[in-house]
């Protein structure tokens, strides 16, 4: 039992931290021309744009800080979900 809980809360780990590596990989592709328009650039954009969404508010000019809010948030959530990992397993022994 104490090793599936650690396998499910490694399993959330991981999927928002390769969420984090897509974020990075949209803020870079605005770096190419033509980046958002090749199909790798579509798929990322549809996997990440709703969540920068929140975020797009954050702007000093033409430069958007919103990919950078959203890795601290999502920051944020990853220390939140290994801390909340560790309490119940905690609990468990």
């Amino acid at each position: 039992m104490i090793y599936f809980v650690s396998l499910i809360f490694r399993a959330l780990n991981w999927l928002v931290s390769a969420y984090i590596l897509l974020i990075v990989v949209y803020a870079l592709l605005s770096w190419l021309p033509g980046g958002y328009e090749s199909k790798f650039g579509r798929i990322v954009g549809r996997l990440v744009e709703p969540f920068l969404g929140y975020f797009n508010f954050i702007s000093l000019g033409p430069i958007g800080f919103g990919p950078v809010v959203a890795i601290v948030v999502l920051s944020l959530v990853q220390y939140g979900i290994q801390y909340l990992g560790m309490l119940i397993l905690q609990l468990m022994i």
